[in-house]
């Protein structure tokens, strides 16, 4: 007996559909996945054996064989768990669909039956929508991300029973209707909590307007973080196609809010100098999106910056020139893209104070001199602004006129780029 069910798994960003196809024959009981399925796809036997059982569904006697076709590339993630479980469910003739609805289920299976959310809704739905499908079954949790696509039916469960008597039709579950559009929420900060640094405020509306990388140097209180954190509020509101790349690539690495929707706004990402090189530029032995890659159409804050691995900072001078990263692992082959803002923030010496009026540097010059040779002369010539950030005078800090808010700034940048297209 031989049951087929539609599906799609993630490669890269994107995502390709499956045909899961399901042969239960006479013979000792076993349960075999093959079309080169990861550690995760092949534990899903498990998964559908329990959920079926808890659920108080049939499970197939005999050999089970899973096919995920094509075989031509890894298969990664829980996703496949709900095609799975309804091709065996077909196979008990209890789960037969409508033949006038083209159908893609995707989803993983709790042992109680629960359908839990997956990684790359998003990039799922996508593909369905490509590949001619109707409708997308997927957990309820990714409903919000998965509507973001027009020209499918986004049908969320929460349930293997559910899915069961929808495919049945009794009673058939409604398309997801997405909330109203809510206005992104805000960064939380502003340009007008900066007192003074009229330079290195102008050398970040320069660096949005025209997409530099800037690099702040100055002693450890001046503002460099503040101002670095505050580059993301002035950059222009992402168009529609924009924020569905971005949102791909969130997905993809787990990175959205619990809400899901289209990522609206311009990323900020400030990872800790302790990061690791795949970490930074994505890898690992399943390829994957690293920071650079969720940065991108926003903001890569480099904070302290001599303070990272020689070799992570080499890792990005490639990135920084092409706009990609391109990982090719035995798992697979990926590109991701990375068009972000470098802004990356450093002390003058390792001490911090040469320069400083308030405070006496206590560094020699050979540990001057290693303390900037941690930074690649390559590195440096592929950042066009380098800004000196001075303390800020204690008049300037205690002053009680207002500061030219993002808001402000930001129509300045818009118009600026629009200038630069036309």
């Amino acid at each position: 007996m031989l049951a087929r069910v539609h599906s799609a798994a993630v490669l890269g960003i994107d995502a390709r559909v499956l045909d899961v196809e399901v042969d239960v024959s006479a013979g000792l009981p076993r349960f075999n996945i093959v079309g080169l399925p990861d550690t995760s796809v092949r534990e899903a036997r498990e998964r559908v054996r329990s959920a079926l059982r808890n659920g108080r569904f049939p499970v197939p006697n005999g050999a089970v064989t899973v096919n995920l076709a094509p075989a031509g590339f890894r298969k990664v993630g829980a996703s496949l768990d709900l095609p799975v479980a309804l091709a065996m469910l077909q196979i008990c003739g209890l789960a037969s669909p409508a033949p006038e609805v083209r159908r893609l289920f995707v989803g993983e299976l709790g042992l109680n039956g629960e359908v839990r959310p997956v990684r790359g809704a998003l990039c799922l739905a996508l593909a369905a929508r490509e590949a001619g499908f109707g409708e997308i079954v997927l957990p309820s949790a990714n409903a919000a991300e998965a509507a973001a696509v027009e020209g499918i039916d986004v049908i969320p469960v929460g349930t293997l029973a559910a899915v069961v008597s929808h495919v049945k039709g009794d009673p058939a579950l409604p398309p997801f209707v997405p909330p109203p559009s809510r206005a992104s929420a805000p960064y939380g900060v502003d340009f007008s909590d900066i007192r003074g640094q009229a330079v290195a405020r102008r050398a970040l509306e320069i660096a949005a307007a025209g997409g530099h990388h800037a690099l702040l140097t100055g002693p450890p209180g001046a503002g460099k973080t503040m101002l670095a954190r505050r580059l993301a509020t002035i950059l222009p509101q992402l168009t529609r196609g924009e924020s569905i790349e971005v949102t791909k690539i969130h997905s993809v690495a787990g990175a959205l809010p619990a809400s899901g929707g289209l990522v609206e706004t311009p990323p900020f990402r400030a990872p800790h100098h302790g990061i690791s090189a795949p970490g930074l530029v994505g890898g690992g032995v399943r390829p994957g999106p690293g920071e650079v890659s969720l940065a991108h159409r926003g903001v890569l804050f480099l904070d302290e910056l001599p303070e990272f691995r020689r070799d992570v900072l080499e890792a990005i001078r490639q990135p920084l020139e092409e706009k990609r990263v391109n990982l090719v692992r035995v798992g697979g082959a990926c590109t991701f893209p990375c068009d972000f803002l470098l802004v990356a923030a450093m002390n003058p010496c390792p001490c911090g104070f040469i320069g400083d009026p308030r405070r006496v540097c206590t560094c020699d010059y050979g540990e001057r001199l290693r303390y900037t040779r941690k930074i690649s002369g390559p590195l440096l010539d592929r950042i066009d602004l380098h800004v000196s950030v001075p303390p800020v005078p204690w008049a300037d800090v205690l002053k009680d006129s207002p500061e030219e808010d993002s808001e402000t700034i930001k129509r300045r940048v818009e118009r600026a780029r629009r200038v630069a297209v036309s």
